[in-house]
């Protein structure tokens, strides 16, 4: 009698456990943003980041009660999706809308996602990278063997590129006006070439991507510390306004 009570339980119990583990699914699946969604939601972040650039003023709970009312979401889950997008901008090394601090719960494949729709909207080429260095931060997160099997033989993979036109002698003007030193930290070039010159990056404050001009009003020398970390670091836009009051000779743009 008392292994049938038993049995009965534990029938009841997985019983309990599939219908659970079914709801989790569909609960799962109503909460999986669609790539209309997405698209609609990186198309209002990249406005805000034009406007951002230019000027104009904007307010950010308009475009997520906008979008709550269009795809039956709250507001708050648009202005949390707005920080994953400023997280996947990072890992691009692009600048990111002012107040969505970048959040990196993005998901699984969200991440692949949202890069490619900003490539798409933007009119920039897809590389892939944010993927790549979001699951570099989530394999980090884990514990991984000793030794990854890595890829002996990488295969290829051609992208198509968009550059432009610039001015040498932008770049030979602001090299020599720095003299050996980083624009932005002072420090010495940390390197000769084998050229025999001081390394240093030249930077756009405004990028080429976004209508920045080439002139020595938009274009610094940096040691590549101070360049990565206006690119990547979580203080971007404080270096960037040091800068703009450091040097008379930037304008903003």
């Amino acid at each position: 009698m008392h292994h049938e009570i038993q049995l009965r339980r534990r029938h009841l119990c997985s019983g309990y456990a599939a219908v659970m583990g079914n709801k989790c699914k569909e609960s799962a699946l109503r909460n999986a943003w669609t790539e209309e969604e997405l698209r609609a939601t990186v198309a209002a972040y990249l406005e805000m980041y034009k406007k951002e650039l230019n000027g104009v003023s904007f307010v950010k709970k308009h475009y997520y009660a906008e979008l709550a009312a269009r795809f039956q979401r709250s507001d708050k889950s648009f202005e949390y999706r707005m920080q994953n997008i400023s997280y996947v901008c990072v890992l691009m090394g692009r600048a990111w809308v002012s107040g969505l601090k970048p959040a990196k719960n993005v998901g699984a494949q969200n991440a692949s996602i949202i890069e490619r729709l900003i490539c798409e909207l933007d009119g920039q080429p897809f590389s892939g990278q944010a993927e790549f260095e979001h699951q570099v931060i989530q394999y980090k997160e884990k514990p991984i063997s000793p030794h990854p099997p890595g890829i002996e033989e990488p295969s290829q993979r051609y992208l198509a590129t968009t550059s432009y036109v610039r001015d040498p002698h932008v770049k030979a003007w602001v090299l020599v006006v720095a003299d050996s030193q980083c624009e932005c930290c002072d420090a010495q070039a940390p390197f000769i070439t084998a050229t025999g010159e001081p390394f240093l990056e030249v930077h756009h404050l405004r990028t080429l991507a976004d209508g920045g001009s080439d002139t020595i009003n938009n274009t610094v020398a940096l040691c590549p510390n101070c360049h990565r970390e206006l690119h990547y670091g979580a203080n971007q836009v404080e270096k960037r306004d040091a800068l703009y009051r450091k040097l008379s000779r930037l304008k903003r743009e």
